[in-house]
């Protein structure tokens, strides 16, 4: 009924809007975000979209108003600023230009615009941001100073880590508090009524927030990992007026270790400790009456162990039900033998308000197959690889343990194993025996398909010895920036590929974008920058990116190397902390967002970091040659996965070397830095000549070996020189073809090679290369019967099967296959291209990107001889329409003969294909192949 109701609703809503023509604007964001709660004073940057049923509409005007109150706005009254009626097409990035901001101040704003018609559009909905506070002024709390936790003293580069042989010591010579996890509770008094209440909050490595016991916020996980001696992260909470009580009220907060305190047994990639857990917390109310009550982490709180005894990112969690205080973080508790805490050392990192999107729970799977492999032993498949923790429901005596072992495959015993991806992790639960009790970790989680439980009943008690689980979900966890695009077509393998990628990318989507949910869970930055086209178009990265950013200029050493993981929580040595190709992260991906947003506010906070970075290269240079590296990693042959195999080291450092070079001066003239756009500019120059002496063999037109890799990386990044470019492209395609259509490039050479044949009309190449069920190729993982991408293109061969990092063919689904490609002459999708591509036997193919604009749609279908193509185009951009068919071909828009057709902007001549300029609106396009 309720599904009804809506249908029903937004049929009504579709009538009305369709009738009265009107031009809307929606999806206001500020700084990127919906309602912000913590931005910069004085840097608000305005966005919206427009929404219009009409064709071509484009913005010509636009007025905005910023209010101290929702009631003023409502008046369209700006008293904060209202902008006047500004000509003016620009609907992103919008600049605040009114008076001065005050801090830790909400503010409330709405924009009209002015289209093509002379009238305005109505007010939009009224959106709102929250300035952040100038000074907070923390004091840090917890069970033990980090003075007497005796963790180990001494820094190597930004964190304390220690060889596994010493873990030992350091168990044995630490205090329980100094790894344990507490709870720690305030109680204050209201006696007035309430206008506002906010909290500022940083519990670390992790907390959990509750207020009178009812958790604050959908987070987990949180803040975010950083490298805590330069950047610790908070989060900001609006508190309902309704969720304070009159007379006490009672702040809970539960604390654990994360990435900021990995000291632990059982299974450990590496420990590193920034001190022993820590809180820091402010909440602000006001009163209508104006008055201010500030509740703040100081002497005055108290704590307690909790029942969780047990706790790190990388071991598990235990948690023992029977020392769990019954209403600890609710009024009316008696806090008598709790204990006070002791000020702590604060974290030496800059403390910034969180401006990314936080970890959610934000899918759910059921059992969907139990096996019995050894007596006593159940073995549960929750039917879905992933990135998470279990919840449980239970039944038994007071004291019985459940240990949940998980893992994501199974040993040839039918039990769960984990000798892939880090071993002991499990989690226990101690009962308290009091009926159902139902349990879920908070501070860990793992990689996993499949969980084993020994010695249980499940469903029906047969064994009254033994506890009963009466239900059991897996929670898959990841970020909550949201979805930016979809994909589908008549090819199962393609539609089963993009499932399994995108399952990957969300298992390793957390706090950095991680190699592997389990074994490490590091943020290799490679992924960032070779899969960044592939993850900008299925996922919301606007507010995203910015952290990898700040994450790379944390790690950014003195010299300005960038090392190959950010945070940097292990120093690896060697080329696996030094390595171009992925420390080039560091100047790629602020001019990826640029192109693919619009923005270039990273690439003027990070110019630094870009520049330093390329002279740290150039220093490494010899004869502007760069030979060091891990090269084209895990590329395909007989040999073991791992250092490149088929092609030089130095072709690869070099190339990525002058990759950075041509951005970096392509930044510098964008930000009128006009001596270093000359400086760069003549670098790549000589570079590129240096490169083409070194590699290029002027006889075989061969560079490097001669491999997919060697010729596809200086053809992309147009190294080649023109008259040997064809002969280049050919000897590329034949050993293609001479391999039966199989790759041999790996995790850093996958995204050259599928673009260059894209780029370059070669798509029944890429089209062959993919289409069937053999290794190298996704199709082969399909059949292995995975739910996610793995590590190597064989499963068996290789330890992660969750890792998205050849997941490269995304870039060609959306921008070949579906077709939307955006203008580097206009970035942002302002002015973008549709071009889809018909390859092999595919019928049909749709998709669609929710650019900063709104939505861009494309979608085609073959039959009878004749094609159709569906475009929708957002309000305030145009597209560059070329089809896959001869120019002469009878082509309708809309019913129309193209030539008659009102809608079309332009029609291009030039072209060997029909191509023809589109403005806003939906699009039904017919013609003959």
């Amino acid at each position: 009924m309720k599904n009804l109701k809506n249908i029903v609703f937004f049929l009504c809503l579709l009538v009305t809007f369709s009738s009265n023509g009107q031009t809307a604007v929606s999806h206001l964001t500020c700084n990127s975000a919906t309602n912000p709660l913590a931005i910069p004073v004085q840097k608000p940057v305005f966005s919206w979209q427009i929404n219009s049923k009409d064709f071509n509409v484009s913005q010509k005007a636009y007025q905005l108003l910023v209010a101290s109150s929702k009631e003023k706005l409502n008046h369209n009254e700006g008293d904060v600023w209202d902008s006047g009626k500004v000509i003016s097409g620009v609907s992103q990035e919008v600049r605040y230009n009114g008076k001065v901001l005050k801090s830790e101040t909400k503010y409330f704003w709405k924009v009209r615009v002015w289209s093509n018609e002379k009238t305005a559009s109505k007010w939009s909905e009224i959106a709102y941001f929250r300035t952040e506070p100038s000074d907070l002024n923390p004091t840090w709390i917890g069970a033990i100073t980090k003075a007497d936790s005796h963790l180990p003293e001494g820094r190597n580069y930004h964190a304390v880590t220690f060889k596994k042989e010493k873990k030992q010591a350091i168990i044995d010579a630490s205090d329980s508090l100094s790894r344990r996890s507490i709870q720690l509770r305030k109680s204050f008094a209201v006696s007035k009524k309430i206008k506002e209440a906010v909290v500022y909050v940083s519990g670390l490595g992790h907390y959990e927030l509750t207020l009178n016991g009812k958790k604050v916020g959908n987070s987990v996980f949180a803040p975010l990992w950083t490298d805590y001696d330069k950047t610790v992260y908070y989060n900001t909470y609006e508190i309902n007026a309704n969720e304070l009580l009159k007379g006490e009220n009672v702040i809970g907060v539960l604390l654990g270790n994360g990435m900021y305190n990995m000291l632990a047994e059982r299974y450990a990639k590496f420990f590193v400790s920034f001190g022993p857990p820590t809180l820091f917390l402010k909440m602000k109310v006001v009163y209508e009456d104006g008055s201010e009550q500030i509740i703040k982490t100081d002497k005055s709180w108290k704590y307690s162990k909790s029942p969780i005894t047990f706790n790190s990112i990388f071991g598990g969690e235990d948690y023992n039900a029977n020392l769990e205080q019954k209403g600890w973080n609710k009024t009316g508790f008696n806090d008598n033998d709790w204990k006070a805490v002791v000020v702590q050392e604060a974290p030496k990192g800059v403390l910034r308000a969180q401006q990314t999107t936080p970890i959610q729970i934000e899918e759910q799977f059921g059992v969907k197959a139990v096996t019995e492999p050894k007596a006593g032993v159940r073995v549960f498949n929750m039917g879905q690889n992933l990135s998470g923790f279990p919840t449980i429901k239970v039944k038994g005596k007071k004291g019985q343990t459940i240990r949940i072992w998980v893992g994501e495959g199974l040993n040839d015993d039918g039990t769960v194993g984990q000798g892939r991806s880090g071993k002991p992790y499990y989690f226990d639960y101690i009962l308290k025996g009091e009926g159902v009790e139902e349990w879920q970790p908070r501070f860990s989680y793992y990689g996993y398909q499949y969980m084993q439980i020994e010695g249980v009943n499940y469903k029906e008690t047969k064994d009254f010895s033994l506890p009963t689980i009466v239900d059991l979900k897996s929670n898959f966890i990841y970020n909550s920036a949201g979805t930016a695009g979809s994909f589908t077509s008549s090819n199962e393998i393609f539609n089963k590929s993009h499932e399994l990628i995108n399952n990957a990318i969300k298992s390793n989507f957390q706090s950095v974008l991680t190699d592997c949910p389990h074994r490490e869970k590091l943020g290799w930055l490679e992924e960032s920058h070779l899969n960044g086209p592939g993850l900008i178009y299925n996922y919301n990265l606007k507010n995203y990116i910015p952290s990898i950013m700040q994450n790379i200029a944390d790690a950014q050493r003195e010299n300005g190397m960038i090392p190959t993981i950010a945070p940097e929580y292990v120093v690896f040595g060697g080329d696996f902390t030094d390595s171009p190709e992925w420390g080039v992260a560091g100047v790629i991906l602020p001019w990826m967002y640029y192109e693919y947003y619009g923005d270039d506010s990273l690439l003027k906070e990070y110019y630094p970091v870009m520049k330093r970075y390329v002279d740290y290269l150039t220093s490494k240079a010899d004869k502007g040659i760069v030979s060091y590296g891990l090269g084209d990693w895990y590329d395909y042959g007989e040999h073991a996965a791992g250092y490149s195999k088929n092609s030089p080291i130095a072709l690869s450092a070099t190339s990525h070397y002058y990759f950075g070079i041509d951005l970096l001066a392509k930044a510098a003239k964008l930000l009128n830095k006009k001596e270093d756009a000359v400086i760069y500019k003549n670098l790549a120059i000589s570079v590129k000549k240096s490169f083409n002496g070194k590699f290029f063999d002027t006889k075989t037109k061969q560079y490097g070996t001669g491999s997919q890799f060697s010729n596809a990386v200086p053809l992309f990044l147009n190294m080649v020189a023109p008259e040997d470019k064809q002969t280049v492209l050919d000897n590329l395609v034949n050993d293609i073809k001479a391999r039966n259509y199989r790759l041999t490039t790996g995790d850093v050479g996958n995204r050259y090679l599928f673009q260059v044949l894209a780029d370059n009309g070669l798509n029944e190449v890429m089209y062959k290369m993919h289409n069937h069920y053999d290794a190298p190729g996704y199709g082969f993982q399909i059949k292995f019967g995975l739910t996610t991408l793995t590590e190597q293109w064989d499963p068996r061969k290789g330890n992660s099967w969750n890792h998205f990092m050849m997941g490269q063919i995304e870039e060609w689904f959306y921008e070949s296959l579906v077709g939307i490609v955006p203008d580097k002459t206009n970035p942002g999708f302002k002015h973008f291209f549709l071009q889809p591509e018909i390859v092999g036997d595919m019928t049909f193919v749709k998709g669609s990107y929710n650019s900063v604009f709104g939505e861009i749609a494309s979608e085609w279908e073959k039959k009878e001889g004749k094609v159709s193509f569906k475009f929708t185009i957002p309000a305030n951009t145009t597209a560059t329409v070329k089809l896959p068919v001869k120019k002469n071909a009878v082509i309708k828009v809309n019913g129309k003969i193209l030539s008659d057709s009102k809608t079309v902007l332009k029609v291009l001549t030039n072209e060997e294909k029909a191509s023809f300029v589109l403005g806003s609106g939906m699009y039904v396009i017919e013609c003959a192949l």
